[in-house]
């Protein structure tokens, strides 16, 4: 049997007219309306010349207008080459010219390109109408009213992946390929018509594509959300769509879990199943996800852009195995797996004696476009050689060691960096983690582990983790060196980026910086919900002194630092600031019941008050994170000095009249996990 997506969408156009198919926001696309989009772009991209075959670069958006003009260009038998969203003009023009596209419909602004690319609103040709197409491409093609249905080897598509030489590949799918990969999909998942998927990655990628086709194919609903940035928008979504289903990566998940915090369970345990793809949970998450989500099927997929999903894992039969819970999955019967030693010679493999993986099937690309050497030396004999190690146990089920060129050799001993973080991983001061390869330093080994670490709190300690790893695995598979960073570099769909760490590695060298005060400042972040338990005295005393510690301007040390430990006192101190706050429009949140508060004040006449104040409260968090006490900074106050109930409970206090309140620091025991948000990298700037 053989089908495409635009065939589907005109038969279920006429079954289910009304039916939503596509929404985002408060835009929605009937199936009715979606074909009558799919026909209306294919008829003006006929019109201005878009020949079958020839390739049509786009924006891939997360709205309907995205899925409108992927599926219009295949309908006029164009192949559709899909762009990131936020690629720049060089990346765009690299890939217009690579791809020999024809025309390129986006909304961005082209600046230094325009005349070497032909340019298209991709909203205008989305909000044309065009109710009767007649237009033909070129003399003797058929008419655009009806649709040709394309030969199962034309190409249907052109996916434009980095991998990891950082030269972008265009991926060769037919549309045999492409109705293998949404079959799989729907019976892997077991996609019903009645699901609404919430869909919030990137639709350039391969995992968001294959799940946008595979639920649009099976007569359900998507629905599109611009990331996971916040989590407000998955609840959002989830009241207004009911959504039963949702698309996710590792990464995004721990994302939402540290946003949502208490609404982590009651949000996600809403969705009948989740799919989490573009990379492995780890053996900690699969339990503790599965332990929290009891009523919700979890999903792990592997796939590439060169296979689509290809291996399926319901992580929630597997979590409580004690070997399984780390298969990566297995291939569904339409797929078939082999494992290959050096010499490209078929191996019965096992955790001994692992191979690099092969797959075979209809899902498979067609080469990559315009590297005949790089797609001979891929795909031999009707299989797809992939770079990743693995091994099979008798059930069927595969393990992933990392990709061949991740795999750690010691010494002649091999050592796989996902066992190594897997193991890392279920310390519980460890947040994440990631392992690379290093040249031993002695000469010896060869290559020593290094594991690079984003911990939970301050509690973290290398000693701690040595001595937790030290049973649990063989001796030389311990990393020989560790890095502390704040967050894991990763790509744009969450995966982690190894070349970044190795290039991180490469910069420190074996003099190690981080130092314990760079440690602090990485590691430290805001935590709003604490534990009743009080700061001890003798902690808190250095705390402060840390906060009277810090400079000022021209030394002059006007501040004042004003400590409230009773609960009584400080839940008066909330209740006068929120009403003060809603009097005046203040936004005050975050303030929930804090074991102890540090009012920090500067004198009004001293013009460095502000300044003075807010290095003191810098001080007092990275002391206090050094302890493991957690702090958040409340700044409410800032505005409300001055109003009278606010002004008379700081007398009370003893705070000055002329004083202003710069900074309420709240303290205390973490009660919560700590949400790490995203870091600019293009904030600093050398003037040579």
């Amino acid at each position: 049997m053989f089908d495409t997506l635009v065939n589907r969408i005109f038969e279920l156009a006429a079954a289910q007219p009304d039916k939503l198919a596509v929404a985002f926001k408060k835009e929605r696309l009937s199936y009715r309306e979606l074909a009558g989009k799919i026909r209306s772009v294919g008829a003006q991209l006929a019109a201005m010349g878009v020949c079958r075959g020839e390739r049509v670069l786009f924006t891939a958006l997360s709205k309907p207008e995205m899925v409108a003009a992927y599926l219009g260009i295949q309908y006029a038998g164009a192949v559709a080459v899909f762009i990131d969203k936020n690629s720049t003009p060089e990346n765009s023009a690299l890939v217009y010219e690579d791809a020999e596209a024809v025309l390129f419909l986006t909304d961005k602004p082209m600046k230094g390109y325009e005349d070497r690319l032909r340019l298209a609103s991709l909203k205008q040709l989305y909000a044309a109408s065009v109710s009767n197409p007649e237009q033909s491409c070129t003399a003797g093609s058929s008419s655009l009213t009806e649709y040709l249905m394309p030969q199962e080897d034309d190409m249907a598509e052109l996916l434009f992946t980095t991998g990891t030489t950082g030269r972008p590949k265009g991926v060769i799918l037919t549309y045999r390929a492409v109705y293998a990969i949404l079959s799989n999909t729907i019976e892997g998942i077991g996609i019903t018509p009645d699901e609404r998927l919430l869909l919030p990655l990137p639709l350039n990628h391969s995992f968001a594509l294959r799940v946008l086709r595979a639920t649009l194919y099976a007569g359900a609903s998507v629905i599109l959300q611009n990331g996971f940035a916040f989590a407000k928008e998955i609840e959002n979504n989830q009241a207004e769509f009911d959504c039963t289903a949702l698309a996710a990566v590792p990464a995004s998940m721990e994302i939402l879990r540290g946003q949502m915090q208490e609404q982590f369970i009651p949000v996600m345990s809403r969705f009948r199943y989740i799919e989490i793809g573009a990379g492995s949970l780890t053996v900690e998450q699969r339990k503790r996800l599965t332990k929290q989500l009891p009523g919700t099927t979890i999903y792990n997929t592997w796939g590439s852009s060169e296979t689509g999903g290809a291996l399926f894992t319901n992580v929630s039969e597997v979590a409580s195995h004690p070997k399984r819970v780390g298969a990566v999955g297995k291939p569904l019967p339409h797929v078939q797996l082999k494992v290959l030693d050096e010499n490209g010679q078929e191996i019965k493999s096992d955790a001994e004696h692992p191979g690099r993986m092969a797959l075979k099937g209809d899902m498979q690309m067609a080469g990559y476009w315009h590297r005949d050497e790089l797609t001979a030396a891929t795909l031999a004999g009707g299989w797809l050689l992939t770079s990743d190690m693995v091994y099979t146990d008798e059930d069927g089920y595969v393990y992933m060691l990392g990709r061949a060129d991740d795999i750690i050799n010691v010494g002649g001993e091999k050592v796989s960096p996902v066992e190594l973080e897997n193991i890392a991983g279920e310390y519980e001061p460890v947040r994440e983690c990631a392992c690379i390869g290093v040249p031993d330093p002695n000469g010896v080994l060869g290559q020593v582990p290094v594991l690079f670490v984003a911990a939970r709190d301050a509690g973290f300690t290398e000693a701690g983790l040595q001595t937790f790893l030290a049973p649990r695995m063989e001796r030389y598979k311990l990393p020989q060196h560790y890095v502390l960073l704040q967050e894991l570099p990763r790509n744009r769909m969450g995966k982690i980026d190894r070349r970044q760490l190795r290039a991180l590695w490469e910069k420190q060298g074996e003099d190690d910086r981080m130092n314990p005060v760079m440690q602090a400042i990485l590691t430290r972040r805001s935590i709003r919900k604490f534990q009743p338990e009080p700061i001890p005295q003798e902690l808190l005393d250095m705390i402060l002194m840390a906060g009277y510690h810090a400079p000022t301007g021209h030394n002059m040390q006007t501040w004042r630092f004003t400590v409230l430990r009773s609960p009584e006192k400080i839940a008066v101190l909330k209740e006068t600031v929120a009403a003060a706050a809603a009097e005046s429009k203040v936004r005050f949140y975050g303030f929930e019941a804090p074991p102890c508060v540090v009012l920090i004040s500067n004198d009004t006449r001293n013009a460095d008050g502000c300044q003075d104040a807010s290095c003191a409260a810098e001080n007092i968090f990275l002391a206090a994170h050094s302890y493991g006490i957690a702090s958040t900074w409340n700044n409410a106050l800032m505005t409300l000095c001055d109003n009278g109930p606010v002004r008379a409970l700081l007398t009370d206090y003893g705070i000055p009249a002329e004083h202003r309140v710069w900074c309420m620091a709240l303290l205390g025991y973490p009660a919560a996990e700590a949400v790490g948000p995203a870091r600019k990298k293009d904030v600093v700037n050398y003037v040579d």
